[in-house]
């Protein structure tokens, strides 16, 4: 009696090999030759946008230079920028007939800067709050939804009628414009802290506060930075809203004062610098942006 092969003698033996030989090869199964070129996928917008923001100003520039030199709108409705440069250069170096730039920048900044402060210290520990507890949100949303989409021209009298004309009424039509948006920016981040960083920090031993320290508020910090954003290009909107009230300074009073007098120059004039100036703080909120969250976006 034959004794039986062992399974790996059989595995082995000719007519397997044969088989396996004349089985066709899988295109996956062939290496690679040459060394493997990698390339790394762009999402859209990614990238520096800087030179294209750069060639976008020139061709502006170009474009409002070249109607208004060769005359194809009149000075009144659209001056030069040669008009507008002198104008800057006259209220920059005091020789026009009205207060510095100095003076109007700083009475602007002033009040929106104190504005500002104020609805981020009152806006984000309520948004903070309306994310946290249903009550909260019960009573805070509905006033904050209702006066949010209002206008600040629609409820400027009454601040008028109740607060007068001093410095008061200007301070706080510019912070009921920051106040909305640093709010609902506060109450949306809340909600942004996943439950399983709130469930593993609980079974760390963490405490209810120490969850809101640790976790809830650095989820929450990216949409505070982008509500401050926001806030801020409002407060800087509402500058000559809140500057009509009896101002005899301010960069909104010298583009009202101006186009009471048909003075279109100083008016753009004043409006390209709240522009740039506004610009400046936007660019700024980016920069603190990066350093507080440098992990947007990339998660």
């Amino acid at each position: 009696m034959s004794e039986a092969l062992p399974m790996n003698d059989i595995s082995t033996s000719a007519p397997s090999t044969i088989v396996r030989k004349s089985l066709p090869k899988s295109p996956q199964s062939t290496p690679p030759q040459g060394p493997v070129k990698t390339s790394r996928f762009k999402t859209p917008g990614e990238g520096s946008s800087v030179g294209i923001s750069i060639a976008t100003v020139i061709v502006l520039l170009a474009l409002w230079f070249a109607a208004t030199n060769l005359g194809w709108v009149k000075p009144l409705f659209l001056p030069s920028p040669q008009a507008v440069f002198q104008q800057f250069y006259e209220y920059l170096t005091g020789q026009a007939n009205d207060k510095p730039l100095w003076q109007h920048f700083s009475a602007s900044l002033l009040r929106v800067t104190v504005a500002f402060w104020l609805a981020f210290i009152v806006a984000v520990p309520l948004g903070i709050a309306m994310g946290m507890s249903r009550v909260a949100r019960g009573v805070f949303d509905p006033p904050i939804e209702f006066y949010r989409p209002l206008p600040p021209l629609a409820y400027l009298p009454l601040i008028i009628i109740w607060f007068g004309i001093d410095e008061t009424p200007k301070i706080l039509l510019i912070f009921l414009s920051c106040f909305a948006p640093l709010a609902l920016a506060a109450r949306s981040g809340m909600r942004s802290a996943a439950q399983e960083q709130i469930n593993a920090a609980y079974s760390m031993g963490a405490s209810y506060w120490q969850v809101i320290r640790y976790v809830i508020i650095p989820a929450a910090l990216p949409d505070i930075l982008v509500g401050m954003r926001i806030a801020i290009g409002f407060g800087w909107t509402t500058l000559v809203a809140a500057e009509m009230v009896a101002a005899n300074v301010g960069l909104g009073q010298m583009v009202l004062n101006a186009s009471n007098f048909l003075r279109t120059d100083i008016v753009i004039m004043g409006i390209i610098v709240i522009g740039v100036v506004a610009y400046i703080f936007d660019l700024f909120m980016r920069w603190i942006e990066k350093r507080l969250v440098p992990w947007k976006g990339r998660m």
